[in-house]
């Protein structure tokens, strides 16, 4: 029988910091496409706003951003992705934190689809 695909996600709302932890699998090796979606409302007028995205995985820092917010009265936000190899038994861990100043936080999510072979 053919395994399914594993989504894992965790949606932190407006907090700063969004944590995402993978189990290790002892039946496969598996593939996951992560991603961090950062969701700021942007004030108008923008007065120097940003807003800024830093991503860990297993406690390394691997991304950070840092950005003038831009859209006034709107959203803006910031965007990663990477794709992650995951042996039998390996457990991962994405930490995603967000800043900002002037804009809002509005949404931070983490979220990791497995990716089958042969799919």
């Amino acid at each position: 029988m053919k395994p399914q695909a594993e989504v894992w996600r965790c949606d932190a709302g407006a907090a700063s910091v969004a944590v995402l932890a993978i189990p290790g699998s002892l039946e496969r090796h598996r593939s996951f496409d992560v991603d961090v979606t950062l969701v700021v409302r942007v004030p108008q007028p923008l007065a120097g706003a940003w807003h800024a995205l830093t991503v860990e995985l297993d406690g390394q820092q691997k991304w950070t951003r840092r950005i003038a917010s831009n859209s006034p009265g709107q959203t803006d936000g910031l965007d990663y992705h990477c794709r992650i190899e995951l042996p039998t038994g390996r457990a991962l861990r994405v930490r995603a934190v967000a800043g900002a100043s002037g804009s809002v936080l509005r949404q931070l999510v983490v979220e990791a689809r497995e990716e089958l072979p042969g799919g």
